[in-house]
């Protein structure tokens, strides 16, 4: 190997030599990369990410800070507010408009700043799910990230993988590959090993494989020629330009609330204005600092940013709970979802196949433990006149077959014991392991001479063996009515018997009815002289030895998952590719109900699209399916209303995840394609994390909604005492000016408090609120009316009470300020539970987020009151110790109103909608 500074000497004419990889043998091109089957070593696999880079695009940039922040003012209502400031520049009360400038500015550095967060969060979580590819390095397979990939890397490629590199083809087994991103082909390339002529076309060139392109069929084996932007996605990647969009279908809803808000507002201050002027005599200066004054008072300027920042944290606390979110919608669609369809296996299950039971002639041997774990004991059952220990001894036999017509190997690491191979292969040797068998030793004395892989459409794996005494004999594990079929014979002690086929179909039937996975196991000696093992040596003298039944135990966390989405109203469906019989064993097991309905893929074939919806809505399990089944199922259930989480982890799930309103891929075991399609990533296929997501999603509709609920209010009890002083022609409770520090004051602080919040108790205890609805529900047009009402009716009693005992007009504002802001504080309190009272222990301390926020509300109110330079910014002054009290009291009053109030509703039914 070259050392690391030769190699970056000669990276161009490394380059260059691979440029036509395509039209050179393989051999030519491992040679040139200095690499081979093998692989790299570790050390020069670093070596060459040094030298190369990373295998990665360059980061393309979002927008720049600059047009980022001018984006905050990209907004009707904040040209609403800029509008008011030139007015009130140019009538010379340079204070407001200065206010009004301030109040703006903030918003936009809140937004400016929050955005940027939200968007380096949903690239932080984007590296999560960062795709992962499987290469050979010293001659062991091994899974590492993408970007770590360097030229000479020998890389295996499977169905529904995305090629992480250019790669030059070593082996080919019905290779498909979709590269439409590249050439325009809609129909999959066909793929193979062979040169191809130096001057073919990209999209002819049938020996590469190329980065970006999707594996549709097939496997195979390549050695990367180029890696990151060397490659030729690489040379075109601005066609891969990717700034995740921050906006979703809610923060569309608030624009266009936002506009149509402002449309209103500007026509109700144009009446105003006509109405004090031509009715109430007002000077027009006076009429329109007036409707300034309504105008800074009726626009909640801060509400989008403070949405966008609530759905951000959201995404944050999913990922906290291994949920990723690649599409920002998802977060409110999860809080909405009504039906969830699983797949079983490594979701509900644990994906650790386990051996359950041993069936030989002589009777049932049961097998302890869980997982690929080697501890567990085996325990014979007695039947007749048959002993113990001649059960165990007779199940070596059907162990040792297990153990060596097998591929798999067991490793242990920090996070436990894993399998490398297939997962019941795994459980086999573990099985071994609890038999007292040492593995590793085993298949050094029985040495493998040949094999027959499994394939489909034989449904068996067959070995030929040699011990060290020279003794040759074939073992096959398989489906076990194959295995039936070859056989005549089973193994009877030391010798043989006529096979009993009735009685191993029922021991079949029975393993299946109760969830467990079966595989036959056969074995014949050999002719110590032949090294070759092929179909006709299977033909005749095969024993049957027995069945081993596995099993895939339920993950303890979806069971108590399910319960929870029982309660939540959510429904759960589980959908396999298993026998009927084996998901059924399942679904009871977790909870799915006593007996619950299942349809298979061939019965769901003979079900008319018309008839399917009401069919779906009462099965709970869906057995033996395809992925066109799953996409049948989705849009039946869509067609009844449901909101439908689907999950999936294959290339040919792509077409139903698209259809769910959330696709949910694997982050384990999910293929690139599936992971592209979804809208959601699991990152540990657990199917507690799906309804943990939803619990966030839920938690963050509510806080919106609560953030809703708390601004639209306090804003509306300022509107109303400007309208009331035009109408019945008293002076203003309030002037501009202090309208706008109240906005600004409580705005970035009160309300953006709220999108911190907890899960109130009950989120996972009501029904997935409909489709259809609205943000501004009844409930909260109600709320927001007599809210407003009631800030209206405490800011005039103060007043009018201020005014009364013969104070000045700017000491009867201050109180007004003051009694405002108290109100928003306690009313803050009230709104933090919109399905429970805020009277309780975890209400009245409130949460870090609300602690700090009525802190700073705290100390700028008391400047803003006693502060000699605010007296002469906003017209204020010193208020008595009294009167602070009596503004308090008013402000528990309002507390204790609204809490009665919730208590109505609810008693209504009508709170919670």
């Amino acid at each position: 190997m070259e050392s690391s500074s030769a190699i970056r000497h000669s990276d161009t004419s490394l380059s260059d030599q691979t440029v036509d990889a395509h039209a050179r043998h393989v051999d030519e091109v491992l040679s040139t990369l200095q690499t081979s089957s093998s692989g790299l070593t570790t050390d020069e696999a670093v070596k060459r990410l040094d030298a190369y880079g990373r295998n990665q695009l360059p980061v393309v940039a979002g927008r720049r800070p600059l047009f980022r922040f001018l984006a905050q003012f990209h907004n009707a209502l904040i040209y609403f507010l800029l509008a008011a400031a030139f007015a009130a520049a140019l009538l010379g009360h340079f204070v407001d408009a200065a206010v009004i400038i301030a109040v703006v500015l903030v918003n936009a550095v809140v937004g400016f700043v929050q955005e940027g967060k939200a968007e380096k969060a949903l690239n932080a979580i984007r590296n999560l799910i960062a795709p992962h590819a499987h290469l050979v390095r010293e001659g062991r397979r091994i899974n590492v990230p993408v970007d770590e990939i360097v030229p000479g890397d020998i890389v295996s490629l499977e169905a529904g993988d995305r090629v992480p590199a250019d790669l030059r083809l070593i082996r080919a087994s019905s290779l498909q590959i979709e590269e439409a991103i590249l050439t325009g082909e809609s129909v999959a390339a066909e793929k193979r090993e062979t040169p191809a002529p130096k001057d073919a076309a990209l999209g002819d060139r049938h020996c590469m494989a190329y980065s970006g392109t999707l594996v549709a069929t097939g496997q195979a084996t390549g050695v990367a020629v180029a890696t990151g932007s060397d490659t030729e996605i690489g040379k075109i990647s601005a066609l891969l330009r990717d700034v995740q969009p921050l906006t979703t279908p809610l923060l569309r809803q608030i624009n266009r609330f936002g506009t149509q808000f402002t449309w209103v507002t500007l026509i109700i201050s144009a009446l105003l204005f006509t109405f004090a002027v031509m009715v109430r005599g007002y000077a027009w200066p006076d009429a329109l600092i007036a409707v300034v004054a309504l105008a800074v008072g009726a626009i909640p300027e801060g509400l989008p940013a403070v949405i966008t920042i609530t759905l951000a944290i959201g995404v944050q606390r999913m990922a906290r709970r291994n949920a990723a979110i690649r599409q920002l919608p998802a977060v409110e669609t999860l809080g909405a979802t009504s039906v969830i369809c699983s797949d079983k296996t490594g979701t509900l299950t644990r994906n650790e196949m386990t051996v359950r039971r041993l069936e030989i002639s002589s009777g049932r041997i049961t097998v302890s433990g869980s997982g690929y774990v080697p501890e567990g004991r085996l325990e014979a059952e007695s039947v007749g006149n048959v002993t113990q220990d001649r059960q165990l001894a007779d199940s070596e036999k059907l162990i040792l077959t297990g153990l060596l017509c097998n591929d798999a190997q067991l490793s242990q690491a920090d996070e436990g014991w894993h399998v490398i191979g297939d997962p019941m292969e795994g459980a086999l040797v573990a099985l071994a392991i609890k038999a007292g068998l040492d593995p590793d030793r085993i298949r050094h004395e029985w040495s493998r001479l040949d094999e027959i892989p499994f394939d489909a459409k034989h449904r068996f794996m067959a070995t030929l063996n040699r011990n060290a005494a020279g003794e040759c004999r074939i073992f096959v594990k398989g489906a076990p009515d194959e295995l039936l079929q070859l056989c005549t014979v089973q193994a009877d002690g030391e010798g043989t018997a006529p096979l009993d086929r009735d009685a191993w179909t029922t021991r079949i039937a029975e393993a299946a009815a109760q969830g467990e996975r079966v595989l036959g196991f056969a074995t014949k000696p050999a002719p110590s002289q032949i090294d070759k093992v092929g179909f006709a040596d299977l033909e005749d003298g095969l024993v049957f030895v027995g069945l081993v039944g596995f099993i895939d135990p339920p993950r303890e966390e979806a069971i108590t998952a399910i319960e929870e989405c029982h309660s939540a109203g959510i429904t759960v469906k589980m959908i396999t590719g298993d026998h009927g019989a084996t998901a059924e064993a399942i679904a009871r097991q977790l909870g799915l109900g006593e007996n619950p309905r299942v349809l298979t893929g061939r019965e769901l074939d003979d079900i008319p699209d018309s008839e399917l919806p009401a069919v779906a809505a009462e099965t709970s399990v869906f057995a033996r399916t395809n992925p066109e089944h799953k996409l049948r199922i989705v849009r039946a259930l869509q067609s009844t209303g449901a909101i439908v989480a689907m999950t999936g982890d294959g290339v040919n799930d792509a077409p139903s995840l698209k259809q769910a309103n959330v696709g949910i891929g694997m982050g384990h075991k999910g293929t690139d394609a599936a992971k592209e399609a979804s809208q959601m990533v699991l990152l540990d296929d657990n199917f507690a994390s799906i309804v943990a997501a939803i619990h966030e999603g839920r938690v963050v509709y509510d806080n919106i909604r609560k953030v809703v609920a708390w601004t639209l209010p306090t804003n509306g009890g300022e509107v109303l005492a400007v309208i009331a002083a035009i109408l019945f022609n008293f002076a203003m409770p309030m002037s501009a000016v202090q309208i706008l520090w109240i906005n600004l004051v409580t705005a970035a602080t009160l309300g953006l408090a709220l999108a911190f919040e907890p899960a109130e108790p009950n989120v996972m205890r009501r029904r997935p609120r409909p489709a259809e609805q609205g943000l501004l529900t009844p409930f909260l047009i109600w709320r927001i009316v007599l809210v407003s009402f009631l800030f209206l009716a405490a800011a005039l009693g103060v007043f009018f009470y201020s005014l009364g005992r013969g104070d000045e007009l700017a000491m009867a504002r201050t109180l007004v300020v003051n009694m405002i802001v108290v109100l928003e504080i306690f009313y803050l309190f009230n709104v933090r539970y919109l399905h429970m009272t805020s009277l309780n222990w975890r209400g009245v301390l409130g949460t870090p987020a609300v602690l700090i926020a009525v802190t700073v509300v705290i100390v700028a109110q008391f400047a803003f009151t006693y502060l000699p330079v605010m007296h002469g910014l906003f017209d204020t002054r010193p208020i008595a110790f009294a009167d602070g009290v009596l503004i308090i009291g008013i402000g528990i009053a309002l507390m204790i109103v609204l809490e009665a109030e919730k208590i109505l509703m609810r008693r209504l039914g009508w709170a919670s909608h």
